[in-house]
């Protein structure tokens, strides 16, 4: 599933650069997920690098985008392909 980032953000800006598919932007109050490039850096580490680096613990799985392994690793490929 995709990642969200709650309103505990403190817009830090140390996700932002971290992010692979540059899923996250800058929103109106808050940093935000496109959750139709978030593979949870699938294809790219073995683990979310916006995760790693957030300060707060602000970015968990978005309940509303659940995604398998297997259908991460489709969006990578696919994302990939597109900016070949």
């Amino acid at each position: 599933m995709a990642l969200i980032i709650t309103d505990e953000c403190i817009n830090c800006d140390v996700c932002e650069p971290e992010c692979p598919n540059g899923a996250i932007t800058q929103g109106e109050e808050i940093y935000e997920i496109d959750p139709n490039l978030c593979t949870e850096c699938v294809g790219h580490y073995d683990t979310s690098q916006c995760v790693d680096v957030c300060p707060v613990d602000c970015i968990p799985l978005d309940p509303a985008h659940e995604e398998s392994q297997d259908e991460l690793r489709t969006k990578y490929e696919h994302l990939m392909a597109q900016s070949a």
